[in-house]
């Protein structure tokens, strides 16, 4: 079972996926802070689409999930979560695309995968981490409810220059506060 909200379906990722894939991860502003180098082309994007729709969510490792609008069937992003071997605790992360930026919906994507994570699969703890410079996405894992656990200086080296990581954590107690 996927998580759903009242305005996304969060799901796997399908071959007619690869063309907006490609689009909004194309944007430099959305590479920015990522592993991957913009432009994607399609043909790549169709490979991670295919990589992506032969993942397991059950299963240690990284499943991506795709975020569709319900009412209009469109990919805005991808909401990815990495399962520990222990089956006990992951790490997210996440991308939308930047025209459906400002709307709430990597909020809304990003709370319905940690419900499902800590209420469904009961999962002991989340992680994330973000470039320092990234505060739009710092801002959001705390408006969700992670909490800052550090900094990382100089930690990552990303597209020819090294990078400060935030790292972020989210405990299933504190999760079960927040939405009492």
């Amino acid at each position: 079972m996927f998580p759903q909200t009242d305005r996304l379906s969060l799901r796997r990722f399908r071959p007619e996926d690869a063309p907006a894939l490609a689009a909004y991860r194309s944007v430099p502003e959305v590479a920015r802070y990522q592993s991957w180098i913009s432009p994607v082309p399609v043909e790549a994007a169709d490979a991670l689409v295919r990589s992506y729709a032969a993942g397991d969510p059950s299963a240690p490792g990284w499943f991506q999930y795709a975020v569709e609008l319900k009412d209009d069937g469109a990919l805005v992003g991808d909401v990815g979560v990495g399962l520990h071997e222990n089956r006990m605790q992951a790490e997210i992360g996440f991308t939308l695309a930047p025209n459906r930026q400002g709307h709430g919906y990597a909020g809304e994507a990003i709370g319905a995968v940690l419900r499902d994570l800590f209420e469904r699969r009961n999962l002991h703890r989340v992680s994330a981490e973000c470039d320092a410079r990234n505060l739009p996405s710092a801002r959001l894992l705390e408006r969700v409810g992670f909490q800052r656990e550090g900094l990382r200086p100089e930690f990552t080296w990303l597209k020819g220059e090294w990078t400060d990581d935030l790292l972020f954590g989210l405990l299933a107690e504190r999760w079960r506060t927040l939405t009492a």
